[in-house]
């Protein structure tokens, strides 16, 4: 795909916003998830893809900037991987399911 000037700059301040929304997140958690949500509006308006390690870092239900032990707790079965948000309660599973 072709990179233009806007899609660059728009990856940018994906990356800044980001930076910002783990800056925020002890102090001001609400502004935290306000940056997230930005930047997944940015995301979306000039279709710019996010890494998978970004996607890790918010929950996809209420939009809250996850950092484990503040507000998200992580579980790994075999190479299953559960991260919760405490927020709202919405479980994220990434991994292959573990065989029975």
């Amino acid at each position: 795909m072709k990179h233009t000037k806007a899609t660059q700059l728009a990856e940018e301040r994906i990356h800044r916003l980001f930076e910002l929304a783990e800056q925020e997140l002890g102090k001001k958690p609400e502004r935290s998830k306000r940056y997230v949500h930005i930047a997944r509006e940015l995301s979306k308006k000039h279709r710019v893809r996010m890494s998978r390690e970004m996607k890790k870092k918010f929950c996809k239900k209420c939009g809250a900037y996850l950092k484990k032990g503040k507000n998200s707790e992580t579980k790994t079965i075999g190479t299953l991987t559960i991260v919760k948000c405490i927020e709202c309660g919405f479980e994220r599973k990434t991994g292959d399911k573990p065989k029975q």
